[in-house]
């Protein structure tokens, strides 16, 4: 008895010690970028940023710099036998994990990516963390080829400025999640690639562009740094945004950051057209005063804030105009709210609501209070005899 229990032991001993499907570190290629674009022929091409390893034996040869990343292309009818092709051109089994951002071409998002983006759902090895992006007038492949100064792998320079939240910043599983919920439309932010000095050099950079605007899972149109700022606000999603205004009668400007942005809106059902009012309420501090005023002075503070409520409103209420009449899109949600707050009420609207919406008015009310104006105060540069109390 006590030999075959010993027996049981050590057989169950051997089954349970040891990495027996593990693959080493130096068997894997770090997959840090992806960029699906739209060939010729209908076909899809895929493109992989792959991390180079250090090497521990000095520079490259010549004394020049060690490349740090490479990247790969094949195309396929779908993103799965893209994807293949080009695991036979790696000697190393590729690993997405790492992945840090998935590019779409202006073209093929223009078409509709849902064939692309079946196999981030069923694939476990797929990250929904990942963020996606449209490529603005260009090709995705493009990005990835892009030598970006400040980071020795450039996606790591593309995850930070998204992780700023400086403008739309999307990962997969928030995309998925908009797609596929009633009364609003995905977005996902925009970059573009553009050339540094001389053409011939071929020193870019990429930047931020805006947000790209979806439905029905194809692109409709693209929205620039402005209007994706009010688009944020809008969708309660605001960090830190700036707010310029020009006071009347020539007296000048003055910019403000915005550190604290809350949003609320209300819905009227009752007529034939729903309305909607959008109230976006902030607090900041200003940042910038070109006028003669001494901005301290209470009077001032508030001829400053009512300036910067009427930019705030015009450029909030000019992207909901092109949301409504040229995407014909719901982007903020709008129905959502409606579905949350008056359920009965959308149900018997449900199937109008691209109708419904690009019918409603849509009031923006934005309420603004500076605090910490002293910074900002009498401008320095002028005499005291100058300066407007």
């Amino acid at each position: 008895m006590k030999r075959g229990f010993k027996a049981c032991l050590l057989l169950c001993a051997c089954l349970l010690s040891g990495c027996w499907d593990r693959t080493e570190i130096n068997d894997l290629a770090f997959i840090t970028g992806s960029a699906f674009d739209l060939t010729d022929t209908g076909d899809y091409k895929l493109s992989l940023q792959i991390a180079i390893p250090s090497s521990n034996q000095g520079g490259a040869a010549g004394g020049g710099a060690q490349q740090k990343f490479f990247v790969l292309s094949a195309t396929g009818k779908n993103a799965n036998e893209a994807f293949e092709k080009l695991q036979k051109k790696s000697s190393r089994k590729l690993f997405t994990a790492h992945r840090s951002v998935i590019f779409i071409g202006e073209a093929l998002g223009k078409k509709g990516i849902n064939g692309i983006l079946d196999i981030f759902v069923h694939d476990p090895r797929q990250r929904l963390r990942t963020y996606i992006m449209v490529v603005k007038g260009g090709e995705a492949e493009k990005v990835l080829q892009t030598k970006y100064p400040f980071d020795q792998v450039p996606m790591e320079a593309v995850k930070e400025m998204e992780g700023q939240q400086s403008e739309i910043a999307v990962n997969l599983r928030e995309f998925f999640i908009s797609a596929s919920s009633p009364g609003i439309d995905p977005i996902m932010g925009a970059i573009e690639v553009e050339p540094e000095g001389n053409e011939q050099v071929k020193a870019r950079l990429f930047k931020l562009a805006g947000s790209a605007v979806f439905k029905e899972m194809r692109m409709v149109g693209l929205l620039n740094g402005e209007e994706t700022d009010a688009l944020n606000w809008a969708t309660d999603h605001m960090e830190d945004g700036r707010i310029n205004a020009a006071l009347p009668d020539g007296q000048g400007n003055v910019g403000m950051l915005v550190t604290h942005a809350r949003r609320k809106i209300t819905a009227d059902t009752r007529g034939e057209r729903i309305r909607f009012k959008v109230l976006l309420q902030g607090k900041g501090t200003l940042i910038e005063n070109n006028t003669d005023l001494n901005i301290s002075r209470p009077k001032n503070i508030a001829l400053a804030e009512q300036a910067l409520e009427k930019s705030a409103e015009k450029q909030v209420s000019e992207a909901m105009l092109k949301l409504q009449k040229q995407f014909d899109a719901d982007a903020v949600g709008f129905g959502q709210i409606l579905r949350r707050n008056k359920p009965k009420q959308w149900k018997t609207i449900q199937k109008q609501w691209e109708r419904k919406f690009a019918e409603a008015d849509i009031e923006v009310v934005v309420k603004l209070s500076i605090a910490g104006a002293g910074m900002a105060g009498p401008p320095l540069q002028w005499s005291k005899k100058e300066i407007r109390e």
